[in-house]
């Protein structure tokens, strides 16, 4: 999972960061996205793909990924923005954020080409091939599964803490139920109404 890191290195980069996003999906909540940047000479065993991880797992690696990082930052976009701007467009703005505010030379995002004075590279997959990316990715998603089950104690009857705001069977069918809450991204549920 390095490869992407070396060929940066080889270009004279030191400080190289990775980005990512959790929760572009869902009907309800903000997207996350993670910046990291990561010692390469000190690695972490296990950080892959947070969607190959157990919550258990992840939840671990997150402290670890935290302690060890050279710098991270961590940008929420909400609902409310992503129904003014578009979901693709939240996610860029949060992952600018990121890119911004992590004192890298270089930064590799997962998929999405980002325009910055900051040298960026999009690697399609790039949870599953950049170490540096895969540590973003855990960062991006505990961050949100933690925010959604508070979100679940101030909107209990929408059960959050269950499906983290995606579109399962039990959300649309409470969705329905109770109609929408300010959570609920109002260009992701017109369908539904």
């Amino acid at each position: 999972m390095l490869d992407y890191e070396i060929q940066m290195q080889q270009k004279g980069h030191t400080l190289i960061g990775g980005v990512d996003e959790a929760g572009r999906g869902p009907l309800a909540g903000p997207v996350v996205v993670a910046g990291v940047v990561m010692p390469l000479d000190d690695l972490i065993e296990g950080v892959n793909d947070s969607k190959k991880l157990s919550e258990k797992k992840r939840e671990k690696l997150y402290d670890e990924i935290v302690k060890k990082a050279i710098s991270w930052h961590v940008a929420i976009v909400d609902a409310e923005r992503i129904d003014e701007i578009n979901i693709l467009n939240a996610t860029k703005e949060g992952m600018l954020q990121c890119v911004e505010n992590l004192g890298a030379s270089c930064v590799l995002i997962d998929a999405v080409k980002l325009d910055s004075r900051v040298e960026t590279v999009s690697i399609i997959k790039g949870d599953q091939l950049s170490y540096n990316i895969a540590a973003a990715s855990i960062i991006a998603k505990v961050t949100r599964d933690r925010l959604m089950k508070q979100y679940a104690l101030e909107y209990p009857k929408y059960q959050f803490e269950k499906h983290k705001g995606y579109g399962t069977a039990l959300h649309v069918s409470l969705l329905k139920e109770y109609g929408p809450c300010p959570l609920h991204r109002r260009t992701f549920i017109k369908n539904f109404f």
